[in-house]
């Protein structure tokens, strides 16, 4: 009896970390999504430049995207990964809570595991892009720029998505 309790209590608490981390994934990778900030840069003048996945703004903003280009091509695989890594990401939540109810403890959690780790992938190859194609995404006046917040949080977004991908897989295997 002692047993079969200290099994469900485990269980009920690593559904609620699983819980916890998925929605802080969301939240990050939302923020990296739709925060203007994955590239700052400070001239001689006091302007200070920010630049995102669309827009590169001081006091006005404008596009970055250069239509039909190669450059154009890497920036809008960065910004169709995260924009995929973001829905993988909260719909992978939705299908944890269907799946808390409607599945038999075996089956459970494989199919939020699936969705959470391609939105890990999608999260990877957005950055790593970002990483090696920025100086294509920028006007040559803002490359001598540093990258910033939401850069450093979709690098951060990348494990934890990882680790709670494998987390729904591990908690799976608990009958």
């Amino acid at each position: 009896m002692c047993v079969c309790v200290c099994v469900c209590v485990c269980v009920c608490v690593c559904v609620c970390v699983c819980v916890c981390v998925c929605v802080c994934v969301c939240v990050c990778v939302c923020v990296c999504v739709f925060l203007q900030s994955w590239w700052v840069v400070s001239t001689s003048t006091e302007n200070v430049y920010y630049s995102d996945l669309w827009f590169t703004c001081n006091e006005t903003c404008y596009s970055v995207a250069k239509s039909h280009t190669a450059d154009a091509a890497y920036l809008q695989t960065v910004q169709a990964t995260m924009i995929l890594s973001t829905i993988l990401c909260c719909m992978a939540f939705f299908v944890f809570i269907l799946q808390l109810f409607r599945l038999r403890q075996g089956e459970r959690f494989v199919f939020t595991a699936i969705i959470q780790l391609l939105a890990s992938v999608c999260v990877m190859v957005a950055a790593s892009v970002y990483t090696a194609q920025k100086d294509s995404f920028h006007e040559p006046k803002l490359r001598a720029g540093t990258y910033s917040s939401s850069f450093y949080l979709a690098w951060a977004s990348f494990p934890m998505t990882l680790l709670s991908g494998i987390m729904y897989l591990v908690l799976r295997k608990r009958k």
